[in-house]
């Protein structure tokens, strides 16, 4: 008679049958992307370049320099700081030096309007913007030249309501930095494709979000997420919601990894994850599902043959890679994970980690002070009365 310990291996299929699907929709995105038309010249509206910024970066002159001399007949890049004092201001004021055919704004001090200094310096720099088509980015991402061609490209189908980019990671090579990069391009980005091909893309994601200041306005502007703590979600789900398409870049951009010891990972990546399942809590409790590595260690303690759980291991991995390899080298071209393939399955491991302990916590630290979370909302411990 075979053991019931064996049902174990019914639904630990879930996540192989993800990983496969997972494939499936890179392949489908890999061939979209052969099959885009080059930029049209002609089809180049101005835009406003929003940059949200506090304190200093890694690479943060070169990240703000890629901005500024790129292949499109006109555009402005516009900054607030909230700070008078920020250390971010003599970079700016360097670039405008040494940038002077690029129009530059800087705008110091804003209203504080919400508890996200993010979105107060963005309801302001909407106000300060001159063109239509707004792109916004943070300050630790660079770009190509050709970037905003890219990016505005798809604003030609009247359909598209945003446009959003993934990233590929440059690190200093350390381990915290590189297992931190490797996570968003062989997971996170696998499972928007999937989104893509079981219907759409009802988010952003904050490396690029580029919209019209009239689609802005008709999903309540900046103004309605002041208090927001997953500003890119929200901005791409209302979107969405109204029955615009959120799409992709051709390329990504670059993102510029801080310097970070693994503690300083983990403690963002907790504050993440509790903020995910806050937003989308029966997405969030279906994420286990998509955990390889999980179900590895079920199958490994609950099923009585060693063979059939070295088996599912090994597919496990086979699969995972695979995923990581097409998304994360051949879609996205990242080369941290290119050289270092190896470091996902220790990611799934710390990810796995990182998934349970979100799930006792309902409270995030962000910019020195203690928030509880709730949907999408921050709300200050001490003012709502909550306990640390």
């Amino acid at each position: 008679m075979i053991s019931p310990r064996y049902l174990i291996l019914l639904p630990a299929l879930g996540p192989l049958a993800y990983y496969g699907l997972a494939l499936i929709s890179a392949w489908d995105f890999l061939r979209s992307l052969r099959r885009r038309p080059a930029f049209d010249p002609a089809f180049a509206p101005a835009v406003s370049i929003l940059k949200p910024v506090q304190g200093l970066d890694r690479g943060g002159y070169e990240n703000f320099a890629s901005m500024c001399d790129l292949d499109y007949p006109e555009y402005e890049i516009v900054f607030a700081v909230g700070d008078r004092d920020d250390p971010v201001i003599p970079l700016i004021e360097r670039l405008k030096q040494e940038y002077p055919k690029t129009s530059i704004r800087l705008i110091v001090g804003v209203e504080e309007l919400g508890i996200s200094p993010k979105m107060n310096n963005l309801c302001r720099l909407v106000k300060e913007a001159k063109y239509e088509l707004l792109v916004i980015n943070d300050s630790d991402v660079r770009v190509e030249k050709d970037y905003l061609r890219d990016v505005v490209a798809p604003f030609a189908d009247p359909k598209v309501g945003v446009v959003t980019a993934f990233f590929r990671g440059l690190t200093n090579g350390k381990f915290a930095a590189d297992i931190d990069a490797v996570g968003a391009p062989t997971f996170a980005f696998a499972s928007a494709l999937v989104a893509r091909t079981m219907g759409r893309i009802d988010f952003a994601l904050g490396w690029t979000m580029a919209i019209t200041k009239q689609r802005l306005a008709a999903i309540g502007g900046f103004e309605a997420m002041v208090d927001h703590h997953s500003d890119d979600f929200t901005l791409g789900n209302e979107v969405a919601k109204q029955g615009f398409r959120v799409e992709l870049t051709k390329k990504a951009v670059w993102m510029v990894f801080p310097d970070e010891t693994l503690t300083d990972f983990l403690k963002h990546e907790l504050r993440w994850s509790v903020m995910l399942r806050n937003v989308r809590p029966a997405g969030y409790w279906s994420l286990f599902m998509t955990f390889g590595f999980a179900w590895v260690l079920l199958v490994a303690l609950v099923v009585p043959s060693w063979k059939i759980a070295a088996g599912y291991a090994a597919l496990y991995l086979v699969l995972r890679l695979a995923v990581a390899w097409l998304v994360g080298v051949k879609i996205i071209g990242d080369q941290v994970v290119r050289k270092k393939l190896w470091l996902v399955p220790a990611r799934d491991a710390l990810d796995l980690c990182v998934y349970i302990a979100s799930f006792f916590s309902r409270t995030v630290q962000w910019r020195g002070r203690k928030y509880r979370v709730q949907g999408t909302s921050l709300i200050p411990v001490a003012s709502a009365g909550s306990k640390t």
